[in-house]
């Protein structure tokens, strides 16, 4: 891969057209990874994404024994059969916190010590959350006031658990079931918010059986054998492309196979609600997932109120979500967002920053954000903060903004959506040093 622009400079004045790429689901190619690692036999995973956060995975899995081929958006894995080695180093998983918490997970109970840490945005994120109920499971992970380096210590093997999220958070979720297959007796996660489902839908590829019902999902403990796994294009990025298209005069665009797992996709039931033109057509499954093919075509937009129940559904596409309906005619109401404070950066706070140096002022009140919509005032300079999701939204604000956008700490894109400038150049974007 290419070393990424630091920054991006966005000059509004083309159209987008035709059919738009998008690269492979974040979320499931993590999952992927690490199942196939820990699987007896090799496994091949298709349309894998290849971008900073999933290799810094992949090459913790390396670490801990697995054989990994990366080939474009295949990976050929030879994994551990259920015994990883120790690393003998630290195991640095970047910016990447999908990572670190489901490799936790994963490792916990297999007789393994190892020290998992991060990046500098990654060592300030709350790890409590994943910490806690590993610990209930018999665990031992030591933590740094609550956040990475996590030191996972050996002990005397863990047992199942019955399991209620506190938050909604499916990394929580996924960690506890990867315990659950090298506990005694069964595991059970109760999920009153209806969180992505990525992990138990691939587990039934690798061969371990889910019991899915209301509210709760558990499993039995069980060896992972190697299979072969086709990743879905990932809807959170495409969510960037549609919002392009949306903002865009005149653009008309083309999106294939992209995910539209029910637990993903809640921002195309808000765009409806916007009046957005978002057509999905030719839903099929790809390794457990449901896919389909999306068009979309530019428009005006209405503003609208978020409720805090679909939050779950879309708490990645937010930052992308305010660009909108800072773009749209009224104002928008969002409910429940506080988790967004836990992310990459505080979103919250960046968002409301960057939107501000465009003319546009967001109000926070507790977990309920208010944007008064109306187009972006002005033009300007833009920080990330060292988040690729706020970058990559920004700079979509500056493709409706009135005059000329730099987005400053573009290089974070990396981590999620390499080649994001390339697939916008046409409308205005340009990656700088």
């Amino acid at each position: 891969m290419t070393r990424p622009a630091s920054r991006l400079r966005i000059t509004p004045g083309g159209v987008l057209r035709g059919h738009v790429p998008v690269p492979g689901d974040k979320s499931v190619t993590h999952r992927a990874l690490i199942c196939a690692a820990l699987a007896e036999g090799e496994s091949t995973i298709s349309g894998a994404l290849d971008a900073d956060d999933t290799r810094a995975t992949a090459a913790a899995l390396s670490s801990l024994g697995a054989g990994l081929d990366w080939h474009g958006e295949s990976v050929r894995v030879r994994g551990t059969a259920g015994q990883p080695k120790a690393p003998g180093r630290e195991l640095d998983l970047g910016n990447s916190g999908t990572g670190l918490r489901l490799l936790a997970g994963a490792l916990a109970g297999r007789g393994v010590g190892a020290v998992l840490s991060g990046d500098a945005s990654l060592r300030r994120r709350p790890m409590e959350r994943i910490v806690h109920p590993l610990t209930i499971m018999g665990a031992r992970i030591a933590m740094t006031d609550g956040h990475p380096p996590l030191t996972l210590q050996l002990g005397h093997g863990l047992r199942g658990i019955r399991y209620r999220l506190p938050v909604a958070s499916a990394q929580v979720k996924s960690a506890v079931l990867l315990a659950g297959l090298a506990a005694r007796g069964g595991t059970t996660v109760e999920d009153p918010y209806g969180t992505r489902d990525h992990t138990e839908r691939l587990l039934p590829e690798f061969g371990i059986p889910v019991s899915v019902r209301a509210g709760e999902v558990a499993v039995e403990p069980g060896r992972l054998r190697g299979c072969d796994v086709v990743v879905p294009r990932d809807f959170s990025s495409a969510a960037f492309m549609i919002a392009a298209a949306l903002l865009v005069p005149d653009s008309s665009i083309e999106l294939q196979g992209v995910g539209v797992n029910p637990t993903r996709t809640g921002l195309l039931q808000v765009l409806a609600r916007m009046g957005a033109r978002v057509n999905v057509s030719g839903e099929r499954l790809a390794g457990g997932e449901p896919v389909a093919d999306l068009h979309v075509e530019a428009g005006r937009l209405k503003g609208t109120t978020v409720s805090v129940m679909e939050i779950p559904a879309l708490i990645d596409e937010l930052p992308v979500l305010m660009v909108l309906a800072a773009a749209a005619d009224g104002a928008t109401v969002i409910e429940g967002a506080g988790e967004l404070r836990h992310k990459e950066s505080d979103r919250i706070a960046t968002m409301q920053a960057g939107l501000a140096a465009l003319g546009i002022e967001m109000s926070v009140d507790g977990e309920r954000l208010t944007i008064p919509g109306g187009g972006f005032r002005r033009g300007g300079d833009v920080d990330a903060a060292g988040d690729h999701r706020v970058a990559m939204s920004l700079a979509l604000a500056g493709l409706a903004a009135p005059e000329p956008v730099t987005v400053g700490g573009a290089r974070w894109i990396a981590t999620s959506f390499p080649g994001f400038a390339e697939r916008l150049a046409g409308a205005g974007v340009e990656a700088v040093a």
